[in-house]
């Protein structure tokens, strides 16, 4: 992408109400304004929160918010430039249910506060695979305890990935920290039984994947 693009995309999403791009002295300090707030002053219901963490073009935030009017849904991202599309197809649509911010997902905690968050999708995440990035991996130990912070009781979380290094680590860290391993598949499109937003949603990449018959793998679990 061009540099001219992403000038003209960052421009835009200043002009979207459904994009929030705080500046990362806001979030540490605790100052962003709906931290505790989505439900009473963003979407102004009750319904469930459903955050997308690492939602690059936003393809499953506004895929799961069209399929499901009656949650909330927060796609997450550092790079804006790549949210753009999702937070432009949403505006365009008149989807009130969705939502952006820019920021880095290991401050999510000053983004929402305890028990606000219903569900977490987690699409398509780097893998990490060198020892030495395993603090980078968004299944990590610290990563699922933050997580947990903010998720309510019961709370569920969701990993899709064409990784099955990614794949195969969740689930044995899941099953060694004893967490509640719902639903997993190493290959979504093969065999049955995967939740149908599960394949009926499909983002960018993973269209390129199937298009080589790369397995898409899907575990669904509740942090203990």
């Amino acid at each position: 992408m061009g540099s001219k693009n992403k000038l003209k995309r960052f421009s835009e999403n200043e002009t979207f109400s459904n994009v929030f791009q705080p500046t990362r002295e806001e979030v540490v300090g605790n100052e962003f304004p709906l931290r505790g707030k989505w439900n009473s002053e963003f979407f102004k219901n009750d319904n469930p929160i459903v955050l997308e963490l690492g939602c690059g073009k936003g393809e499953y935030s506004v895929g799961l918010a069209e399929r499901f009017p009656n949650k909330n849904f927060i796609g997450i991202d550092i790079k804006g430039a790549r949210f753009w599309r999702g937070a432009k197809t949403a505006v365009e649509s008149g989807m009130n249910n969705v939502a952006f911010v820019r920021t880095q997902i290991e401050l999510i905690n000053h983004i929402f506060t305890e028990n606000e968050v219903s569900e977490i999708w987690i699409t398509f995440p780097d893998p990490q695979i060198k020892y030495k990035r395993t603090k980078h991996r968004m299944t990590n130990s610290e990563f699922l305890n933050n997580y947990k912070k903010i998720l309510k009781p019961n709370g569920l979380m969701h990993l899709k990935t064409d990784s099955e290094f990614m794949h195969g680590y969740t689930l044995g860290l899941l099953h060694g920290e004893g967490h509640e391993v719902i639903y997993a598949n190493h290959n979504i499109y093969k065999n049955e039984g995967a939740p149908a937003e599960v394949t009926g949603i499909q983002t960018f990449y993973e269209s390129q994947y199937l298009e080589v018959n790369k397995p898409i793998t899907y575990i669904q679990f509740r942090i203990k």
